[in-house]
């Protein structure tokens, strides 16, 4: 069978939930980060992303460079993701304004581009002659892959290639360097991997394949490349310790991998491409690779909200089973990096396990990561803050109470808004005469084989989805492992058809009505006892959304709660609450607090209603309590 692929940006026009969040990335978030890039927002760090491409500009031409470089040695990357989130968003909304806005940025950058294809601002105002020479910390070829990537989605919603071709100029000098010169190396943050996939699906440049394939190939097998580089230069970014291999994903060639380690974000986006890469050349030894990472992240090492990458230390993963919820690190760009991932196993393998992740990445960390107005936004995911403690005590401060504006290093809040706005290519993909709805989302969306489809559902609050396709072949429906009840009918009838690996395979001809009810009723989760914090704890879920108890909702204190799990939960429609949203009230009791710090005295308990909220909406009613997991009454 034909492998599965994404379908194309454009294809799917959204309705509901996710156009009421593509919507709002289209009307506040674009427009305020525009503003952030040009130094314009109130409040906001300074970023002078763009400033730094005026003034790359001026020195390419020989001028004065202004007020020089300013920022993170990857800044450039913030321009890149943001024209990424503004293409997507053109795919799904005309806006001339926006449309001149992200015309007008990439002149601006194409002026800084150096009459040999090189382009990264740091380098080229700050130190011309320190090009190549640390690929471990000075990420050009990072900063080259995000614009790659922009590039790529530009030219695919709006027909573009004014910075596709900039971008292919780049990547003809990527090629000479690193293979025509022999540089030797690879990234040390991963990403080009899979832009250069991209460009090489939209471009067929044979080149952009055989330097994905260089980078992964060769990563792992000399480790002691950056060591020899490091010894080589007499200046640093950030001291990176060149030893640490298992920390870069380079200390074993990537097809013998058992584990994932190291940065989180930068293990899940070179694992992207890693899969990618094997869906498109059929080498089933670097899917066996991935498959590998694939369990060792989802089985072992992330959180019940799909947060990755546990310990603030090197924004890493520590080591299986260490999740502990009041120092977790889960950084949102992590998130959108597995779901990245998982999107590219599906090309390899059809198996609803990928989908099941993206989905519950998706609607719980990468929508937490963004405050319900769109301004705001964490870094850090925490499971569990305390006021007083998180962002204050020394083990604790990376764990805030409350959404920051914008970062000095702000990667989070463009790739929040280029997954938003490109969702449709994650909720449906299609082979030869097969569309499969992988995420439910309502719209419609319309495939190369002909077929259309539209959804109605009001997930993930509403639990029935109705699709009216036309068309001729199959339509393969996802059945999420959360709900192993589940009813399916066909033009009125039940389908009895079992599930293959997670989907149900219908047959279309002409037009069909399919509908799919899914179980709604809430559920207690329990962790494995493997993971020290969480013995005797539950946490509560309702289709794809894990909930929370926020102090707001708990008469300010939701430490001191105890879950009664044989009494049932009750759900409360609350069109007012948080832009609109469902409360959860669950039995439970208070345990009332002595007046020492230790006591003899036993704690009594005192029977009471608990309440929660979905995570995705928590920190937006200002500082209080929160808590995923409580412990349960015995």
């Amino acid at each position: 069978m034909k492998k599965q692929h994404q379908i194309k940006q454009g294809a799917y026009r959204s309705d509901g939930f996710i156009a009421k969040y593509q919507k709002l990335v289209s009307g506040t978030v674009l427009p305020y980060q525009y503003d952030v890039l040009n130094d314009r927002a109130e409040g906001a760090e300074k970023s002078h992303v763009i400033q730094n491409f005026i003034n790359a500009g001026k020195a390419v031409r020989g001028e004065d460079a202004g007020d020089g470089f300013y920022g993170m040695v990857f800044q450039d990357s913030d321009a890149a993701k943001w024209i990424e989130a503004a293409a997507y968003s053109l795919g799904n909304f005309s806006d001339p304004v926006l449309e001149k806005q992200v015309d007008d940025l990439i002149d601006i950058i194409a002026e800084a581009q150096d009459a040999d294809g090189y382009l990264d601002t740091y380098f080229t105002i700050k130190d011309k002659d320190k090009r190549w020479t640390n690929l471990l910390e000075a990420h050009e070829l990072y900063c080259a892959g995000h614009m790659i990537e922009a590039a790529c989605a530009y030219y695919e919603s709006c027909g573009k290639r004014k910075l596709l071709d900039v971008m292919q100029k780049n990547t003809d000098l990527l090629y000479k360097v690193f293979i025509e010169e022999h540089h030797g190396g690879f990234p040390g943050h991963p990403e080009i991997e899979l832009a250069l996939m991209k460009m090489y699906r939209i471009t067929g440049a044979e080149k952009c394949l055989y330097l994905a394939e260089y980078f992964i190939n060769t990563r792992g097998t000399d480790t002691d490349f950056y060591k020899r580089e490091c010894e080589a230069r007499k200046w640093k970014v950030w001291g990176a310790d060149p030893g640490n291999g298992e920390y870069q994903q380079s200390n074993i060639p990537l097809r013998k991998a058992e584990r994932a380690t190291g940065h989180a974000v930068r293990a899940v986006y070179l694992y992207t491409g890693m899969a990618d890469l094997a869906a498109e050349t059929g080498d089933s030894e670097l899917f066996e690779a991935c498959r590998r990472l694939w369990d060792s992240i989802t089985k072992k090492q992330m959180y019940v909200t799909g947060g990755i990458g546990s310990t603030v230390h090197g924004e890493a993963f520590s080591t299986d089973y260490d999740l502990p919820p009041d120092t977790a690190y889960a950084e949102t760009c992590a998130s959108i990096g597995l779901m990245f991932f998982a999107s590219r196993m599906l090309e390899n393998e059809v198996s609803g396990e990928y989908a099941d992740i993206m989905e519950q990445a998706f609607y719980n960390t990468v929508l937490a990561g963004m405050q319900l107005d769109g301004k705001r936004f964490f870094y850090v995911n925490p499971l569990e803050v305390v006021p007083g403690i998180s962002g204050v005590a020394p083990t604790h401060r990376h764990d805030l109470t409350q959404r920051p504006g914008w970062y000095a290093c702000a990667c989070c809040p463009p790739n929040v808004a280029r997954l938003i706005s490109s969702f449709g290519k994650y909720a449906y993909g299609e082979n030869g005469d097969t569309v499969f709805c992988h995420l439910f989302a309502a719209g419609t969306a319309g495939f190369e084989n002909g077929m259309k489809l539209a959804c109605e559902s009001e997930y993930p609050y509403g639990f029935t989805v109705k699709y009216k396709i036309s068309g001729s072949g199959r339509l393969a429906v996802r059945i999420p492992r959360w709900s192993p009840e589940y009813t399916l009918t066909v033009n009125g009838k039940s389908f009895a058809g079992a599930p293959e690996n997670g989907y149900v395979y219908i047959p279309v001809s002409g037009e069909a009505e399919i509908v799919l009810t899914l179980d709604d009723k809430p559920r207690f989760i329990y962790a494995s006892p493997k993971v020290p914090r969480l013995t005797g704890y539950t946490a509560i879920c309702r289709g794809p959304l894990v909930f929370c108890f926020e102090g707001a909702d708990n008469d300010g204190d939701v430490l001191s709660l105890k879950l009664d799990t044989e009494s049932g939960i009750a759900v409360k429609e609350e069109p007012e609450l948080l832009g609109g949203t469902v409360r959860l009230e669950i039995p439970a009791v208070r345990v009332s607090q002595a007046e020492e710090l230790y006591s003899s005295a036993s704690p009594v308990e005192t029977p009471c209603t608990a309440h929660a909220v979905p995570y995705y909406t928590w920190g937006n009613r200002g500082e209080n309590q929160m808590r995923v997991w409580l412990p349960v009454k015995k």
